[in-house]
């Protein structure tokens, strides 16, 4: 598989990644055999970048990930994220940037991988109230103390990330980006590219939805999708369209959807590291090969107009779920 650096930390990682939230909770319910198989399947196939968080399935996540990687953990680089705290059951949740908590999280973490070291280590979501100095300070002297490689933020500001950049050096900030989620554009994208550090892309297939394959009257009750505003009423039928009209433009060129898509991503900026998530091994391979995908300057030109800004119906999440989430 193609590689691609992690910022400057002198990792390089899998083009794509995978994200594994969605094997444990979020997405209808998990099956822990269809997840182990879909992460050997991930592994056999080239994939060396693991994308979890304490908060998914509270801690479940991290233990799978980790039970699949024992006794191979030079097999993958892996990420994890500390901030967000929820109660068990609920999607609401609290921001927690606290230096004690980044060192208990962290020591959590580890146990719960079972591993050493955690390679890229994310500050989930940003409490304003605690200076993301002191933030990037507590988690430098987990650098300092062997317990993490590289350090990241996650839907931050620029003027955040360069303010964290000058207490110590950040390998990597992961927001959503996709076709339908365009808003790293408006400043973040261009930051990292003059920082050297990496954009990770969460939900480039926007959830799925932009695969042309997601049937929402058929998702489980608890699917978090049922309560996303893009995915409901006039929003859903809007958003159908521009979704079925990349289906119509994928199969032009003898592609998926999600290829199509994915390969958009890669195309933008060498530094931007999609990070897909599935169950599925099939679809594992689908999006390793979209990245031997080369899209022309007019397929880019066209892609980019009918995913201009405002064709896209509905706020990327609802009101509980921005909370910790900076704008440019």
């Amino acid at each position: 598989m193609r590689q691609r650096p992690l910022g400057r930390s002198g990792l390089t990682v899998s083009l794509p990644g995978l994200g594994c939230m969605g094997m444990s909770e979020f997405y209808g319910p998990a099956d822990d055999a269809q997840s182990r198989a879909a992460l050997e399947a991930a592994l056999a196939l080239g994939y060396d970048f693991l994308d979890t968080a304490d908060t998914y399935g509270h801690g479940h996540n991290e233990a799978l990930i980790g039970a699949v990687l024992a006794g191979r953990r030079e097999r993958a680089v892996v990420a994890t994220k500390f901030g967000i705290v929820r109660a068990p059951g609920r999607y609401e949740r609290r921001i927690d940037n606290s230096p004690a908590y980044v060192a208990a999280a962290c020591e959590a973490s580890l146990r719960r991988l079972g591993v050493e070291t955690i390679d890229l280590y994310y500050c989930h979501r940003r409490d304003p109230a605690v200076p993301i100095e002191e933030v990037v300070g507590a988690m430098a002297r987990l650098v300092e103390a062997g317990k993490v490689r590289a350090l990241g933020l996650s839907e931050v500001s620029p003027a955040t990330l360069r303010a964290a950049q000058a207490v110590h050096p950040i390998a990597a900030v992961q927001s959503e980006y996709s076709l339908w989620t365009r808003e790293p554009e408006q400043g973040l994208l261009a930051a990292c590219r003059d920082l050297g550090v990496a954009l990770v892309a969460y939900s480039p297939l926007g959830r799925g939805f932009l695969t042309g394959a997601v049937d929402v009257a058929g998702l489980a009750q608890d699917d978090v999708r049922r309560a996303n505003p893009r995915f409901r009423d006039e929003a859903l039928a809007r958003n159908a369209r521009l979704a079925a009209a990349l289906g119509t433009f994928a199969a032009e060129r003898g592609a998926s959807a999600a290829q199509v898509a994915l390969a958009w991503l890669v195309a933008r900026e060498p530094h931007v590291i999609p990070i897909p998530g599935t169950r599925k091994e099939a679809r594992l391979a689908e999006n390793a090969a979209a990245m031997e995908i080369r899209l022309t300057p007019e397929d880019l030109r066209a892609l980019d107009a009918l995913f201009a800004p405002g064709a896209v119906a509905g706020s990327r999440y609802d009101e509980a779920g921005m909370v910790g989430i900076e704008t440019d």
